[in-house]
């Protein structure tokens, strides 16, 4: 019984070595450190491709459209120099990696300084969501970097080439990091600008490791050193570099998954607890801190007793949200704006009506007539005020504008009447602390093509 059972392993075992094989379609060493070296080179046509990309890509977050930034992905020769870092460090040619890192530095600033130009010039300065995607590096990053240059590397080493260095081109997402942080070098943005750059850096690093261990796998030629110390040295100056690069990322991702989780059951929370009949919640947001996390909550409808929120506290801590501080808004009534404008229009309808009977003895039938014209025009008035009436989407401003200027505390937004009959929108924003009129005046701004008005009047508290 043993035997036929180490016979089953064994086949089993060539089974897989011919299918797993990477010899059987291996291109010639030479040949592969020859393309290789050939696309790590940035200047000329290269150079110039780069930063058509560059813009390309620019204006694909800019616009917020995925199909261009993916296009400009394809076009970008970035992974050149990446690779020719991992080859280098594979063989041991010290030369080429300097060659490498040369180049690499070259494209990396090119890069950055084009996308800086163009969103200094453009007139859409608001920070889309695919570029919001790439101011967070996080593990995964590391991983779809790590993977992605496996497959780069094996698909290089091919006698035929596929179309899986273009695929990793895209999956590793090297031009959107680097036009990212082109927005926020621009627009003064350190926050965005180092977290894109750090993207970018983990995506090189990461690729250049896969190509390394792959060149070692497929046991390429490698240069000897005179010294040994000189190998052992370069392997272990790799490894910390490696570690250095990993372990932000590592802490990042871990703070991802637990704030995500928390999200998760605070949202449970709300949608369980704050099931009442005459109030709704009509906003909630999730602040987290390395002390505290805050539920921030607001309410619509009738006011709910202090009994009632220490009961709701109270059931916290069944959802994972002991530690948390919830904070409620509310004292907004349900149809309060509707029912003043009834009033309104009802008074309104009353006066117009008394005038028309005074006036119905002592004047003729023009005069009553053109009275009639008066409350049609009137009530039309009433109707564009009606008409004017806006229930603005403040949850999402908050959240936006929190991006932008995490100083925020809250936000409040309307529309007044004014004595000519029209409307003017009007925010009122407080802050923890006091802030410029340079950016009050960017908010007004940000606000009024948010919101697509003409004017916008904006208070600070």
């Amino acid at each position: 019984m043993e035997r036929p059972l180490l016979q089953i392993i064994s086949a089993g075992k060539i089974y897989l070595k011919s299918k797993f094989n990477l010899d059987d379609d291996k291109e010639a060493e030479e040949t592969t450190i020859a393309e290789i070296k050939k696309g790590v080179v940035f200047r000329g046509t290269n150079l110039w491709i780069l930063v058509f990309a560059i813009l390309i890509a620019s204006i694909g977050l800019n616009v917020n459209s995925t199909a261009v930034v993916i296009g400009a992905m394809l076009i970008s020769p970035l992974m050149g120099p990446i690779m020719g870092i991992g080859m280098g460090a594979g063989i041991n040619d010290l030369e080429l990696i300097k060659k490498a890192i040369r180049n690499l530095v070259t494209a990396a600033l090119a890069s950055i300084i084009t996308s800086a130009l163009y969103f200094a010039i453009t007139p859409l300065h608001e920070a889309q969501s695919e570029l919001l995607a790439r101011t967070t590096p996080t593990i995964w990053d590391v991983l779809i970097a790590f993977f992605g240059g496996l497959a780069g590397i094996i698909a290089g080493s091919r006698k035929e080439k596929s179309n899986a260095i273009p695929g990793v081109a895209i999956a590793t997402a090297l031009m959107p990091p680097l036009c990212t942080a082109g927005y926020g070098l621009a627009n003064g943005n350190w926050y965005y600008f180092l977290g894109a750059f750090y993207l970018f850096f983990i995506n090189g690093v990461f690729i250049s490791l896969a190509a390394f261990l792959v060149v070692r796998m497929l046991k390429f030629q490698r240069k000897k050193f005179e010294n040994p110390l000189v190998e052992k040295r370069m392997s272990s100056y790799i490894t910390v570099f490696v570690l250095a690069t990993m372990i932000p990322s590592v802490w990042l991702a871990y703070k991802l998954v637990r704030e995500t989780f928390y999200d998760q059951n605070a949202r449970k929370f709300i949608k369980t607890e704050f099931n009442f009949k005459d109030t709704r919640v009509i906003g909630q947001e999730f602040l987290h801190a390395d002390d505290s996390n805050i539920v921030d909550v607001t309410l619509y409808g009738k006011p709910l007793s202090k009994d009632v929120i220490e009961n709701i506290k109270s059931k916290m801590q069944a959802y994972g949200l002991g530690e948390s501080y919830l904070r409620i808004h509310q004292g907004y009534e349900d149809n309060s704006a509707t029912e003043n404008l009834k009033e309104f229009e009802k008074q309104l309808s009353q006066n117009m009506k008394f005038e028309m009977l005074e006036e119905l003895y002592s004047k003729n039938e023009e005069a009553l007539k053109s009275k009639e014209e008066r409350i049609r025009t009137l009530e039309n008035a009433l109707l564009q005020q009606k008409l004017k009436t806006v229930n603005f989407p403040i949850q999402d401003l908050e959240n936006e504008m929190l991006i932008h200027y995490p100083e925020l505390e809250k936000l409040s937004i309307g529309n007044m009447a004014t004595n000519t009959g029209d409307t003017i929108c009007h925010a009122y924003i407080q802050y923890k602390k006091p802030i410029k009129d340079s950016e009050i005046n960017r908010m007004t701004a940000w606000l009024k093509t948010r919101l697509k008005l003409d004017t916008v009047i904006l208070h600070t508290k």
